[in-house]
């Protein structure tokens, strides 16, 4: 399989502003839109203007004259959301997560796959909340079978825009010791390694994917021999985007490591509460893939 060479650009959204400058590049066939979010934590209007960290900054409203905008400028745009949706605002204690899916449905999210707070409610509750808003969630690590959300959660979507295949996994947690076990009761956790390189086997060899996302809850790094992104990135081969939530790193630009087979993976996180979104572009192109191998900032 020849997968279509791309280049790929990013810029950080700062919910403070309501537009973006993008860039444009040449050569290219199709551009690809990713905007992503993580630990948004039920953040439905903005911080209050004496907040002593984000005045006036983020909420649901504003982030979704955003999105609005960006589809506007390239209709090729997916929207993900890394977990931990839930939990953090009298929003989620009155609603129990159902407002905060109502209302990224509405905004244009894609998918998100699932954080440990979204079992805060139970199963149960989040069922309903699935089945009210149609909402996809995206978990390839997590086993529901015996359970309510059993048939729920797809273990992996494919999206199509102008001929461009985008395959995305997702990937949680560790529940056990972090999330009481009544609470997740027969979920089964598998192993993220193991995982992804079923899952991109999958979606490079059998789906033929041009772009292979992983949209991540099991952090940044850490200082120990637990599982990141990081790690996840380094031990795997073929994704080639690591969207990611849980530790809320803040990063200005995306890092980029190396894999198994020594290829670039880009990696992004963007804090928390929703005050960010992420925004990477990929440009394919025909053309030799040499031409493609930098990173322009937006």
């Amino acid at each position: 399989m020849n997968r279509r060479k791309f280049i790929y650009s990013s810029s950080l959204a700062s919910l403070s502003v309501m537009g973006l400058n993008s860039c444009n590049i040449r050569n290219k066939d199709v551009k690809i839109t990713i905007l992503h979010t993580n630990d948004v934590h039920s953040q439905i209007e903005p911080f209050p203007f004496n907040h002593d960290k984000y005045p006036d900054r983020g909420g649901f409203a504003r982030r979704a004259n955003i999105f609005k905008g960006l589809l506007k400028i390239n209709p090729n745009t997916l929207i993900f959301d890394a977990g931990d949706i839930f939990q953090g605002t009298p929003y989620f204690n009155f609603f129990q997560g159902d407002l905060e899916l109502k209302l990224m449905k509405k905004m244009g999210y894609n998918a998100a796959t699932i954080g440990n707070h979204e079992f805060d409610a139970g199963l149960n509750r989040l069922k309903k909340n699935i089945l009210n808003n149609n909402f996809q969630f995206i978990s390839s690590n997590y086993d529901f079978t015996n359970t309510e959300l059993e048939g729920l959660i797809s273990k992996y979507k494919i999206y199509k825009k102008e001929g461009i295949k985008i395959g995305v996994f997702g990937l949680g947690i560790e529940l056990n010791g972090l999330v009481n076990s009544s609470l997740y009761k027969e979920t089964k956790y598998y192993d993220p390694v193991e995982i992804t390189q079923e899952m991109t086997d999958i979606l490079k060899n059998k789906e033929n994917c041009d772009l292979i996302i992983c949209i991540s809850h099991l952090g940044h790094s850490y200082q120990n021999t637990k599982i990141s992104d990081l790690k996840l990135g380094s031990l795997t081969s073929d994704i080639d985007l690591i969207i990611g939530g849980h530790t809320h790193t803040f990063l200005k630009k995306p890092e980029i490591i190396k894999n198994l087979k020594n290829r670039d993976v880009i990696i992004n996180q963007v804090g928390s509460n929703g005050v960010y979104v992420g925004k990477i572009d990929f440009n394919f192109s025909n053309l030799d893939k040499n031409s493609f191998n930098s990173l322009v900032e937006v």
